[in-house]
């Protein structure tokens, strides 16, 4: 089907589609192929992952009123025109239309295969900003739950399955990691999202004012006890109660709560009077309850009522794929914050980004991407393209330092050819030599406004 390949190819002669579709497929492309722009157009839906390859002069639906009808229907699809009566005119009408490239008939596989290339990763990366977009609808002030691989998905759809159910959730996952803003979710996904989230941090109270807080008291019921307090069971009759770092309630008031929760009713210290609460509590902890229990550290019996379902949050480690969707929704939210303009990413954060253990999880890399938009991610954020460990030779340090001189120009270009040969003072031919040994995607340093630039013919030597 045409959403699982990478290219969909369109040309009217049988024999140059045939041909156009072995090139791309001995490329390593996946290929659907039609002989009619209107059999493509009634495959082709928005956001389809891959590209369009599409001849010109075709009947009925030619190549340009393609553009124009895929460009309709989203217009960040990158459409490749080939042609083989192909002019300057022609070139510039198809990029002004919004032509992501213009190749002319005959061409090299190495040029097809490279434009092709260059428009799937530009693709993916429109997909990726839209997704993160998309994904502020996720989003909490502090933690957003952000992210595109398979556990985030699962994740989510956990959620929204549990959500508008009554049952009690508990929330596994290392500090900082969203336990917080997956319990807000189950809160605001359900029907008592109009009722109270109240968030208690079971770690950070003391073991006398706990039980005060969580169950309340009347008046002279302990020394201070000056007046009657509501506490936040229930305060959180109707909404939900979240108990955030449970593993740290001391074992006389897991009795109470075990309480509380078989009956759904609470009393208050020193009152005799029970009342009835409309109770969802949603539990975290950072360390293994089951393990816990065993040491004696916490009660069995509140671990298995709190069990019903649970939740675990991956540690941002285990989802590498999710960080630099995260950190630019992150230097993004930082830049407004701060009345920043947005930073672009340098090659030595990107490095760390990806190499980084992030014990700390998400909320390590927001506080990481705040540092950054400030200008005080000095670590690796300023880091020298000489500054290479010793142990490496002299030709792979003077490597990186050429990839990093070339990365600089296509960013001070934004990404045009023309300027960046100028920069650097070195053939086309040298250029393009150089990119393909670096793995440098210049359309990854492209604004919008240069994300079609067109070489016509083959690079000059």
């Amino acid at each position: 089907m045409s959403e699982l390949t990478d290219v969909m190819l369109v040309d009217d002669d049988p024999d140059l589609l045939k041909a156009t579709a072995q090139t791309l497929e001995l490329a390593g492309f996946a290929v659907s192929r039609f002989s009619r722009a209107a059999a493509m157009l009634a495959k082709m839906h928005i956001d389809y992952p891959g590209v369009i390859v599409s001849d010109i002069l075709m009947p009925e639906i030619d190549g340009l009123e393609l553009l124009d009808l895929v460009r309709s229907r989203d217009q960040d699809i990158p459409v490749i025109l080939m042609t083989g009566h192909g002019d300057i005119p022609m070139a510039v009408r198809a990029i002004q239309n919004g032509a992501y490239d213009f190749i002319t008939k005959p061409f090299s596989p190495e040029r097809l295969a490279q434009t092709v290339k260059r428009a799937l990763e530009t693709r993916r990366l429109q997909l990726e900003n839209k997704a993160l977009r998309e994904a502020v609808d996720f989003a909490e002030e502090d933690l957003p739950l952000i992210g595109q691989t398979p556990a985030m998905e699962r994740l989510r759809r956990i959620i929204r399955q549990i959500a508008d159910t009554d049952v009690d959730v508990l929330i596994t996952g290392e500090t900082g990691s969203g336990k917080e803003v997956v319990a807000n979710l189950l809160h605001r996904w359900s029907r008592r999202a109009k009722g109270h989230f109240v968030a208690l941090n079971c770690g950070a109270l003391p073991e006398t004012v706990i039980e005060s807080e969580l169950f309340g008291h009347e008046t002279g019921a302990f020394t201070g006890a000056q007046k009657k307090r509501v506490g936040r069971i229930e305060y959180s009759s109707g909404g939900t109660l979240f108990l955030d770092e449970i593993e740290s309630m001391k074992l006389s008031t897991q009795v109470h709560m075990l309480r509380v929760l078989e009956g759904r009713v609470v009393s208050p210290l020193g009152s005799n009077e029970v009342k009835p609460v409309d109770l969802r509590v949603v539990a975290a902890a950072k360390k293994d309850l089951n393990e816990a229990a065993r040491e004696g550290s916490f009660r069995e019996d509140l671990y298995y009522r709190l069990n019903v379902v649970t939740i675990s949050i991956p540690p941002l480690r285990d989802r590498r794929a999710d960080v630099a969707l995260l950190f630019n929704y992150f230097i993004q939210r930082a830049s407004k914050r701060f009345g920043r303009e947005t930073p672009s990413i340098p090659p030595q954060v990107q490095r760390h980004l990806e190499t980084h253990h992030w014990p700390g999880n998400v909320r390590e890399l927001a506080h990481y991407a705040e540092r950054f938009v400030l200008g005080l991610a000095e670590d690796v954020g300023t880091a020298s393209p000489t500054a290479t460990p010793p142990s490496r030779s002299l030709p792979e340090r003077l490597d990186e330092y050429e990839a990093q001189i070339i990365r600089d120009a296509l960013k001070a270009s934004d990404g045009d050819v023309r300027t960046t040969l100028e920069k650097l003072g070195i053939p086309r031919k040298t250029f393009y030599d150089k990119l393909q040994r670096h793995g440098i995607e210049r359309a990854a340093y492209a604004t919008t406004s240069r994300k079609s630039d067109v070489d016509f013919g083959k690079p000059d030597a």
